[in-house]
């Protein structure tokens, strides 16, 4: 049985001030939790008693009713296994010259950082910065979305403009999607840099925008169609990384 305490400090894990007090987040599902346990990082592990058996080995186990998981499952629908897992620390980062890294400025919807934090696990990117107004990456909608790359990229969170200074002065070229940009599939693109992609509501903000050295644009298809007004910004960090995957070495 569950305590009550317990219980109470499971749900309050959905506010950022408890996860940061505690250094804890949750994660739920049998193949995300699964991951997570193989990352030596969960805490505590939930689970009702079939999927207990099917989990890999783990010494953290408490098994709970339907019941119990209902009350402290953070999804509409339950699912049979809730995983505590220690929030990683990471040492202070800059974006570094030799890899391909991206910035969120004020990216606000959970399920687009999570696809983000995702997309960037598959095209092998190993940071992403993110202004203080981007939403938080261990909040449980995003933790989800990203289907266990939580745990393989390194989420940064601090002042954009610091770190676009720093690499302006490495001379390190800086992406930004814009509408007044050059064609992203017709552009020679550098695979040492930092790819800046804006809010769902309001782009990229001025003061990061200043600091863009390469402008690019997604072109709808055929250019001279009337399309919506942008894509989502989960979609354009895809097309925007896998145009930039085609590019194996270093072109300036």
């Amino acid at each position: 049985m569950i305590a009550k305490a317990d219980i109470a400090r499971v749900k309050n894990l959905a506010r950022k001030e408890v996860r940061v007090r505690e250094g804890l987040f949750v994660a739920e599902g049998m193949k995300l939790v699964s991951e997570l346990i193989a990352s030596s990082l969960t805490a505590t592990v939930y689970a009702l008693p079939e999927a207990a058996a099917k989990l890999p080995p783990c010494n953290v186990v408490q098994i709970v009713t339907a019941k119990e998981m209902e009350r402290i499952s953070h999804l509409k629908t339950p699912s049979d296994v809730l995983a505590l897992v220690q929030i990683p620390a990471y040492p202070a980062a800059a974006p570094a010259r030799d890899t391909l890294s991206l910035m969120l400025d004020g990216v606000q919807d959970p399920g687009n950082l999570g696809t983000i934090i995702r997309l960037a696990d598959w095209f092998g990117i190993g940071d992403i910065f993110c202004s203080s107004a981007t939403v938080d990456c261990f909040n449980p909608k995003v933790v989800q979305a990203t289907m266990g790359a939580i745990v393989r990229v390194r989420v940064h969170y601090g002042d954009l403009a610091v770190w676009l200074d720093a690499a302006c002065r490495d001379r390190l070229p800086v992406y930004g999607t814009f509408l007044e940009g050059k064609n992203v599939y017709t552009e020679n693109l550098s695979t040492e840099c930092v790819i800046l992609l804006g809010s769902e509501g309001h782009g990229i903000s001025p003061g990061a925008a200043a600091r863009v050295t390469e402008k690019l644009v997604i072109p709808p298809y055929p250019a001279d169609t009337q399309r919506g007004e942008s894509l989502n910004v989960a979609i354009a960090a895809a097309i925007i990384c896998a145009e930039f995957r085609r590019f194996p070495a270093r072109v300036f």
